[in-house]
């Protein structure tokens, strides 16, 4: 089965690749490796902002993780000339959660792009990880991870 197909099986339609906000490209590709930059936390409704350990749940907050996965996967679509079946395997992501100084869940929220990307991928989706606190991030997204992909 094709990653796209697991995908529609998933019910899941990738959003289109977003364009870079400021001055700098959404990914780079050197060699076999795809650098992604980080993807903020959005859906069809717009940003997803908030604060963990304030305004927003965990399991709010690995909502909002699964969204930056979906933007990630995008922007590797986009790096591989619109031919998902070229990623190999995820890499490594790092996460960046929005949250108070005494939240100690981060790992809880990156768990929402993590685990969509192994259910999606299988084991191409299993990946090294960090998952760290902001004190804030741009627009106040709740949520920004970058990923770095293995594709052919």
């Amino acid at each position: 089965m094709t990653i796209e197909q697991r995908l529609t099986d998933l019910g899941i339609t990738l959003p289109d690749a977003a364009a870079p906000a400021a001055n700098y490209v959404p990914f780079v590709q050197v060699g076999n490796t795809v650098y992604v930059s980080g993807q903020i936390s959005r859906n069809d409704d717009g940003l997803i902002t908030g604060v963990l350990g304030d305004d927003m749940s965990v399991e709010d907050g690995a909502a909002a993780a699964k969204t930056c996965a979906l933007q990630l996967l995008a922007q590797v679509k986009a790096a591989c000339g619109g031919d998902l079946g070229r990623l190999k395997r995820v890499v490594k992501l790092t996460g960046f959660v929005n949250s108070t100084k005494e939240f100690t869940d981060q790992p809880k929220v990156i768990n929402g792009c993590s685990d969509f990307l192994v259910e999606a991928l299988g084991d191409a989706g299993r990946h090294a990880r960090s998952a760290v606190s902001a004190g804030a991030l741009p627009l106040g997204v709740a949520v920004e991870i970058e990923g770095i992909f293995e594709i052919s």
